[in-house]
Parts: C-alpha cells; structure tokens; sequence
C-alpha cells in the first residue's frame, strides 16, 4: 500500500508501442499514479519489475520472449507486494484465467475506458481484485475444469477446515455475487460477510476473489453451467 501523499507507480508492459503510449497517456495525467517504466515483452516486465519495485504492472497476456502468464506468476512470486492487473484483446480468453491462477489480481480488456482503466489500477493496488463478479464467473465457468474426483467442499487446500457457513459464503461467491448480494441471501450483515471472506481466503490460500473462484470451480463447488454464466 502507498502512504497518504504517495503515487501508484505503474509499469506497463505490452509488446505494441502504441498502445503502451496509449495506456501511459490515459495514467499519466492521474496525478496518484505515475508510470515508472514500459516492457516490450514479458522478460522486460519481470527485470523492470525488480528494477522499479512498482505497486502496479499492466500486463499485456500474450507478449514475445516470456509469455504475460509466466511473468506474471515469476512478479507475483518474487515480487509479493507488487499487483498485476491482465489486459486482453478478448472479454472470454483461456489465457486470462492462466493469468488469474498464476496470481493477476484482475483484468481488463484492451478497449475499456480511461476511467475504467484507472479504477482497475486503484482497486488492484488496495488488494482487492478487478474483475467484474459476473464477468468473472462466466469466464473461469468456460475455461475451468473440475478434477474428476473433487475434494470434499469444505476440504481447503490451505490446510483448515471450512465451516458450512464459509463454504455457502464461497459458493455465492464463485456464482457471481457481490458482498451485499450474498449478505441478502444468507441474511446475514455485509461485514459478517466480508469476515467469512477473508476467513475462506486465508484457508484456500488464495489472495482475492478472482482466485477464490477458481479455486471454487476446481473442486468441484460450482460447476460450469447456465445458471453461472448469465452477466
């Protein structure tokens, strides 16, 4: 997290000129953020990344030399601190749910709007995920498969065990869901709700919600279906 006076700094990785101009001329003007670097390829990213330290990298998914997948995964592991938000040509792409499980906190495709742009990079950098719930779950339900013998639902790879409460908070979760949603249907208050979610995080292992989600559709949770997928 930045101090109170301090910009997001942001690198932008993409392998097209233009469009890393265009992203740095829609951050730029953003007097919280600042661009500290610009990678043509996914090596690039990782070595600015080290470089620079920024709290933000803008990662183009498919880019030469190292794919936005695998530097993904190498910023988000030597990198804990640092955020990456995904960008895509495409809404529905497999490689954005690679990028999601290798550890991007979200993703945006490549024609959303200044503001929407900006909110991404403010939202990945407070550690919560950029992704829209449903869009989210429409995606992952097309591109996530469910091993053949699921582990018990309240089973967490993490090591605890999941109440019957947490599980029911995770399955409305990973059907689309926001906090007040799922706060309505269990009837239950939104900060209970934000309790059982951070509960549910630290006993799946996983770092937000686009993760919870995946990790839902893996084990067998929800499954892939009409129901998930309308946005």
């Amino acid at each position: 997290m930045t101090g109170p006076s301090e910009r997001i700094r942001v690198l932008i990785a993409d392998d097209q000129p233009l469009v890393r101009r265009g992203l740095a001329l829609i951050l730029t003007p953003d007097p919280a953020v600042e661009v500290v670097a610009e990678a043509d390829d996914g090596q690039r990213a990782v070595a600015l990344a080290h470089q620079h330290r920024p709290h933000v990298v803008v990662m183009d998914i498919r880019m030469p030399v190292l794919d936005g997948v695998q530097a993904t995964a190498r910023i988000v592991r030597e990198l804990p601190a640092c955020r990456v938000l995904a960008l895509s040509t495409f809404d529905m792409d497999e490689y954005v749910v690679a990028a999601l499980r290798a550890g991007a906190s979200g993703f945006l495709p490549k024609d959303v709007s200044p503001e929407e742009l900006l909110a991404a990079v403010r939202t990945v950098h407070s550690g919560e995920a950029a992704v829209a719930p449903r869009l989210l779950t429409r995606l992952i339900s097309s591109y996530v498969t469910a091993p053949r013998c699921p582990r018990p639902s309240s089973s967490a790879p993490g090591g605890g065990e999941l109440t019957p409460r947490e599980v029911e908070v995770w399955r409305l979760l990973a059907t689309g869901l926001d906090n007040a949603e799922i706060a309505t249907a269990m009837v239950i208050s939104a900060s209970t709700v934000k309790n059982h979610i951070t509960s549910v995080f630290a006993k799946l292992s996983v770092r937000d919600r686009a993760q919870a989600v995946i990790a839902a559709y893996e084990s067998g949770l929800v499954e892939a279906g009409p129901a998930n997928s309308v946005g």
